[in-house]
């Protein structure tokens, strides 16, 4: 193996995410880096930074970012307050059937380390185009389950998953589709994409679409949990939101 091989720039556009109250450790979860005009933002689940039901409250997170192009082995942790003067610093959305669990926080660019390294998904690579995306359609789910990751290289793992329900249809009116993957804690605000086949340049070197954003497993309240197994569907938030949170103020 070369002393460098190439790696595949979607996996650097995933980030692994600790949550902290003061120095103490909370969960883990995954995220994803977003560029809009220039600003940067950190894409996860809202649940990760708020969840009243869990009684989690944060009030900071911490990111690992590689700090050497040359050697995925080197990389540092940064830190990102979530609130300020009492007031949170994320954003979050709505729509009419309620709260949509996906949250972002803008990064400040002249606070990350002059060398880090990493890829971010654009308004580009938000697909328009819905006849092209079909149920059963082959996904990637990217992030850290369990926390679970390449910690000499500082890597996030994949999951395969497929699209389950009609996508551009809000499932049960929710502003969700269902994907089809086995799935655990800590991949809460995974990036769940499709790759793209033609390769268009305006993608550069991520060719993917960008479709959503995984939140939780979906189960069913009447399962016998001795007989039936769980049903192995996940909720995935559609990934269109971000243009919503990432206008300008």
């Amino acid at each position: 193996m070369p002393p460098n091989p190439m790696i595949e720039p979607i996996l650097l556009a995933a980030a692994r995410i600790c949550t902290f109250d003061g120095a103490r450790a909370l969960t883990n979860a995954s995220g994803f880096f977003f560029e809009r005009d220039g600003r940067l933002y950190l894409v996860t689940s809202r649940h990760v930074l708020v969840d009243q039901p869990s009684r989690h409250f944060p009030d900071r997170i911490e990111i690992e970012l590689h700090t050497d192009a040359a050697n995925m082995a080197r990389s540092t942790g940064f830190s990102i307050p979530l609130y300020r003067n009492g007031k949170s610093l994320w954003r979050q959305g709505a729509d009419r059937a309620g709260a949509i669990d996906v949250a972002l926080i803008e990064l400040d660019r002249a606070a990350l380390p002059p060398t880090a390294v990493w890829r971010a998904f654009t308004p580009a690579h938000l697909s328009a185009d819905l006849d092209r995306i079909e149920v059963g359609s082959s996904l990637l789910v990217v992030g850290f389950p369990l926390g679970f990751h390449d910690t000499l290289h500082h890597m996030p793992v994949v999951r395969q998953a497929g699209i389950a329900s009609s996508f551009g249809l809000r499932f049960q009116g929710e502003g969700y589709f269902l994907t089809d993957a086995r799935t655990h804690r800590g991949i809460s605000g995974a990036p769940v994409v499709m790759r793209v086949p033609d390769d268009p340049a305006t993608l550069g070197d991520l060719p993917w679409m960008l479709l959503g954003v995984h939140s939780a497993r979906l189960d069913v309240g009447t399962r016998d949990l001795k007989m039936d197994e769980a049903l192995g569907l996940n909720c995935a938030w559609y990934a269109d939101i971000l243009m919503t949170l990432t206008q300008s103020a």
